[in-house]
């Protein structure tokens, strides 16, 4: 009922309950009792009707009395059965959630450029789910449905095989209508969850430019956007609804009710001539019902099981990319001093169109130095790949005269400190986000605020560094989050200091502050700088002016200005601008 990718998926799926084999097993074996019971049930009912109908003495009484306690405790024991496969359920979500987690935690830059956030999200959240709908409900039906049709089945061939024989005949029509369904809906569930990816991904696309999408009145367009992929889903949503409603228990009620009229017939024309008595005839409309009820129930999750099995294997997908961060050889080497040298550096996103082309510089300890250019002249790339986040193609990346690949990756992030253009604040407190769960403690907190003087507006507010933070740090202004983000980076002590773009987003009242915070960073440390506002730049103990991934111009400010060239253009222009 299922095809070979499928079929791989849900191997896959059972290794994971595998983990929890022993609590599987328990509520497998309370399954089994409780189908046990259920086939017990009908037996004493026909046995009652033959026997004590007519009178109702004490054995009578007691035969009803265990007839009814065995429907109690058949609710209690399939109670348990069920609550410990939702228990199973929840378990396995969580290690599935977990490896999805954890394996996007590690991929490079390059997944997250080609992957809308909505996506990942939506794979981790509604696709787990749909997973923990299978475990839950499908897999402990599925397999009661095994249990109690075999058990039922058996029982029925030792009643009478003769009868049981022709209710057979219709299990072939059940398997038929269940392929056919499976082979119609398989591209239509998919569709469908692909479009709630889509609706995921343009909600939080929205949601994170709610202030562009305002300022430039695009609300309108934004929301026809929307309800286009909605009203999509929507149409994929009823296409497969009507594919149940047609396939699944209509169609397996109506063979039930073809089964009892085949019963009552032969039970007509047949049932005199066989001795076949009252009880006997109950026994078997009650095991219809238990043939046909647990086949329907599976039939009717059958669309549940599919997209569960979509929904896995979209987080297998995420669970399995291997576009990971570039690989650091886990080396003893440590960075002392911080030189850097680029030699004859180059990088493509692609591998096709060269962003850096043959890119050489060295930077000592202390020293300061800074990249301009127009967009997409390669400055924020000769960052990542000086961070690791995407591995070059040709030339070497140099500290202390050793090549970058042979660092660990703790000894990289732990030296090196990167301040972006835009801060990012994450939930918590003021203290949290500097210290970002490193070993720091509260003083080297509090000495790493007063360092890049954001302690002034810190002890201002009213739990001082206990002060919540929202998402982003919406409360508070660019500069304070800027501010923050130094003292984060003040706090872990690199030896290697990366602006990119630091003061770009910073109004001119908060950049003489920014300014002064980053000239003591600065001192005693190697520090990179990608600059926007030329003017923040002009101390640099050289200025290089990249042009299509080339280094072009190269200088101090002076001498640049001198030259006549790129910078002079590009620092006129800021100028010119400035004084208008």
């Amino acid at each position: 009922m299922i095809n070979t990718s499928q079929w791989a998926v849900f191997k896959r799926l059972m290794t994971y309950l595998k983990r929890y084999k022993w609590l599987t097993a328990l509520a497998l074996a309370l399954l089994l009792l409780t189908t046990v019971i259920k086939s017990v049930i009908p037996l004493l009912a026909s046995h009652f009707i033959d026997h004590y109908l007519h009178a109702l003495n004490q054995p009578a009484m007691l035969l009803l009395l265990g007839y009814y306690g065995l429907y109690v405790l058949q609710s209690i024991i399939q109670y348990f059965g069920n609550l410990f496969f939702a228990k199973v359920s929840y378990h396995i979500v969580r290690d599935i959630r977990y490896d999805a987690f954890a394996n996007m935690e590690r991929l490079g830059m390059a997944y997250f450029d080609k992957t809308p956030a909505g996506s990942i999200v939506s794979r981790i959240t509604n696709d787990t789910e749909a997973i923990s709908d299978m475990f839950s409900g499908i897999l402990s039906s599925f397999i009661t449905a095994i249990f109690i049709f075999s058990v039922t089945l058996y029982t029925m061939l030792l009643l009478d095989w003769r009868v049981t024989l022709l209710i057979i005949l219709f299990l072939p029509f059940i398997f038929i209508l269940v392929n056919l369904y499976r082979k119609l809906s398989v591209s239509v569930i998919e569709k469908t969850r692909s479009l709630l990816s889509d609706i995921n991904s343009k909600l939080s696309e929205s949601i994170e430019g709610i202030k562009i999408i305002q300022a430039f009145g695009q609300e309108k367009r934004l929301q026809e956007e929307f309800e286009d992929i909605n009203a999509e889903h929507v149409v994929y949503a009823n296409r497969s609804m009507q594919l149940d409603s047609l396939f699944l228990r209509p169609a397996m009620s109506l063979l039930k009710l073809l089964a009892y009229a085949v019963l009552m017939a032969y039970f007509g024309f047949r049932g005199m001539q066989l001795g076949i008595s009252a009880g006997v005839m109950y026994a078997f409309i009650q095991y219809i019902n238990r043939l046909f009820d647990p086949l329907i129930e599976v039939t009717q999750n059958f669309s549940t099981l599919q997209t569960s099995m979509v929904s896995a294997s979209r987080v297998f997908d995420l669970i399995d990319e291997r576009g990971y961060e570039p690989k650091q050889e886990e080396g003893s080497h440590t960075i002392s001093q911080g030189n850097i040298a680029f030699k004859n550096v180059s990088f493509s996103y692609d591998g096709k169109r060269q962003i850096l082309d043959n890119i050489s510089f060295e930077v000592k300890k202390g020293e300061t130095i800074a990249f301009v250019g127009s967009t997409g002249s390669g400055k924020s790339s000769i960052i990542n790949v000086f961070m690791r986040f995407y591995e070059f193609q040709a030339g070497e990346i140099l500290i202390d005269g050793v090549d970058i690949r042979h660092y660990s990756k703790e000894e990289l992030r732990k030296n090196i400190g990167l301040v972006l253009q835009e801060p990012f604040l994450y939930h918590g407190t003021i203290s949290s986000n500097i210290k970002m769960y490193q070993d720091i403690s509260e003083e080297g907190v509090r000495a790493a605020a007063e360092f890049v003087d954001a302690s002034h507006f810190i002890d201002k507010l009213e739990k001082g560094y206990d002060q919540p933070v929202s998402e982003r740090g919406g409360s508070f202004s660019t500069g304070q989050r800027q501010l923050l983000a130094f003292a984060r980076t003040v706090a872990s002590k690199p030896k290697i200091l990366i602006l990119d773009e630091a003061t770009a987003n910073i109004d001119s009242e908060t950049e003489a502050t920014v300014q002064a915070s980053l000239e003591k960073m600065r001192k005693g440390r190697t520090t990179i700088a990608i600059a926007h506002r030329l003017s923040t730049i002009q101390d640099a103990d050289c200025i290089y002016v990249l042009d299509k991934g080339r280094i072009i111009e190269q200088g101090r400010h002076e001498e640049l200005l001198a030259q006549k060239g790129t910078y002079y253009r590009m620092y006129s222009l800021q100028a010119g601008m400035m004084n208008n």
